[in-house]
């Protein structure tokens, strides 16, 4: 599947930042996901035959893309928003091979379900997503009540299925299974089993949860996100 002549390994990343990260309160950098996966890729004897890299601030997706080359990957940035450079990255590809997205948005709101929708077209495609806990529960009572809110973005058709009169923790609750839903509804069922990223405060930050087509990508994720035995989002 990846070899000379076939449909190759494709890897997106929509939200790319510069490449780099800092751990907070420290001088430790970290590579970015695009670039910790183009070695890892590198490392594992399957490198990836392209990657798609897009990033709304035009100097820190440039500065990726530098990154990536020095390293000799098949880099191809396109700067846009997520959802406009999603469309850009699926009809650039053969539809052949098999494709993995990281979709690590800056902020819950930017989880625009279209982005999912469009990648879910490709017939091989997992999604490694990140879904922020901590918005979810600090700006819930302003999605609510917005008439333009987040969660019309990220879940279409949530207020005629959310029961919002009950508990804050009920409400975020349904809202996750009603997200879940629309995602398996396109084929790509999300895992039950996902990696909850904590702060120096042990806060929930942020979920990483993967959404795939094939058993055997859930098998890997079970065993790799899990290692503790954690439990379920709520």
């Amino acid at each position: 599947m990846i070899g000379n002549g076939k449909g190759g390994a494709v890897y997106f990343d929509l939200f790319c930042g510069t490449g780099r990260s800092r751990i907070r309160n420290g001088n430790e950098w970290i590579d970015g996901g695009a670039v910790a996966a183009w070695k890892t890729s590198k490392e594992g004897d399957a490198p990836f035959t392209d990657i798609y890299i897009s990033d709304l601030d035009e100097e820190k997706l440039n500065v990726c893309a530098e990154r990536l080359r020095k390293l000799g990957a098949p880099v191809h940035p396109i700067h846009a928003s997520a959802v406009d450079a999603v469309n850009k990255m699926v009809s650039a590809v053969s539809g052949y091979g098999l494709h993995f997205a990281f979709v690590d948005p800056y902020s819950l709101e930017a989880l625009d379900f279209r982005i999912i929708s469009t990648l879910s077209t490709l017939k091989r495609i997992d999604l490694l997503i990140h879904f922020s806990a901590m918005d979810l529960q600090r700006n819930l009572a302003v999605n609510l009540t917005a008439a333009d809110s987040a969660f019309d973005a990220i879940a279409p058709g949530w207020r005629e299925n959310v029961n919002t009169t009950a508990s804050k923790e009920e409400i975020r609750r349904r809202f996750v299974e009603f997200w879940r839903a629309k995602v398996t509804s396109l084929g790509v069922w999300p895992s039950i089993d996902q990696k909850l990223i904590t702060g120096e405060k042990n806060q929930p930050l942020y979920w990483l949860l993967l959404a795939a087509r094939h058993g055997l990508a859930h098998k890997f994720w079970t065993t790799a996100s899990n290692p503790e035995g954690q439990g379920a989002l709520f």
